[in-house]
């Protein structure tokens, strides 16, 4: 089952997807959203099964579905936690400044909390204020859970996803230092992101959702070059099972809170940092990563930041060329 919500109002408006994202139907009066899904999950899922099932048949009314016309999926949500599921990012991010990476990362995730309170639609601009900023892109995968007990298991933890999408996490690359060295996190540095037009349940994705993991090659392309061909289920240290179980050691999680991987990073055939798609390589799922490589070969980098015009494309097709998630597309643009 695929869903996505339509712009209109604060909350959007719920719409069933067909396999394609050719089509759209909608659900009963009762699911007007999908938090009012997520919240009644038992239930609800089955009749937007339903729904679903009928739409595939042409058996319901239904309207084109344009990606251009969707809002983020949860325009808002109760609940956005970044993990950072690909230690090779985080070693590299160390190892270009000199610094060590600690054994503890390996076995204990890093997570923030970011802000909830909006989520960009796919095709809304990438706001751009000041170029000390230091604007980046990251592609990551996001899943959205239903409600997750404290203490839960990993296991308890992976029953509770609901639902599986792409996210751009736009990072201030410039001001991110001088807020960790606070010792308090991002607040500043991490403006609102960008969720894929669709999510797409666990069960839909078939052999493409294995153990917690997405399989299958995220592709980012920046003005209309390859930037990253990444695979997301390699070198991704831990599953989502793992960072749920992680967040919710301490807590209760809340239906319809939004989990991140954090930035997909590949090493390199050999075991190195990785090289960009032009020179063979997988290349990269945000810019802070090339210039981490180049600082690592050339001893500084070369690559600059995201600037007006930039246009930053990040999907997911499936092995018929279908986009399974739909595509953010962002351009971005100054501020007004």
């Amino acid at each position: 089952m695929k869903l996505a919500s339509l712009k209109s109002g604060r909350d959007g408006r719920l719409v069933v997807v067909s396999k394609d994202l050719a089509w759209c139907a909608a659900p009963p009066p009762m699911y007007p959203t999908l938090q009012s899904v997520l919240d009644d999950w038992d239930r609800a899922a089955p009749v937007l099964e339903g729904v679903a099932l009928s739409l595939s048949h042409d058996a319901v009314p239904h309207a084109r579905f344009h990606e251009r016309d969707a809002a983020a999926p949860l325009p808002r949500a109760y609940q956005w936690a970044d993990g950072s599921a690909y230690v090779n990012h985080v070693e590299l991010v160390r190892r270009a400044r000199g610094a060590e990476l600690p054994a503890s990362f390996w076995h204990d995730p890093l997570m923030y909390q970011g802000g909830s309170d909006e989520f960009l639609s796919p095709r809304c601009a990438i706001p751009f204020h000041d170029p000390a900023w230091g604007l980046d892109l990251e592609a990551e995968v996001v899943v959205v859970t239903g409600d997750v007990r404290q203490g839960a298991s990993r296991e308890e933890a992976l029953a509770a996803i609901r639902l599986v999408g792409l996210v751009n996490d736009v990072s201030l690359r410039g001001l991110i230092p001088d807020e960790l060295a606070k010792g308090f996190g991002f607040v500043q540095s991490k403006p609102a992101s960008a969720l894929s037009p669709v999510l797409v349940t666990p069960e839909a994705l078939g052999a493409r959702w294995q153990d917690g993991k997405l399989i299958g090659t995220l592709s980012i392309d920046l003005n209309g070059q390859p930037f990253g061909r990444v695979e997301t289920h390699v070198d991704m240290t831990f599953d989502f099972g793992t960072l749920i179980a992680h967040l919710a050691k301490t807590r209760n999680i809340g239906a319809g809170s939004i989990i991140g991987s954090g930035t997909v990073s590949n090493r390199d055939a050999d075991g190195g940092p990785g090289r960009p798609v032009a020179l063979g390589g997988r290349g990269y799922a945000c810019i802070a990563e090339q210039r981490m490589v180049e600082t690592i070969h050339d001893g500084a980098p070369k690559t600059g930041w995201l600037s007006p015009g930039d246009v930053v494309r990040i999907e997911m097709l499936d092995e018929k060329h279908h986009s399974i998630f739909g595509a953010i597309e962002q351009t971005v643009s100054a501020a007004g």
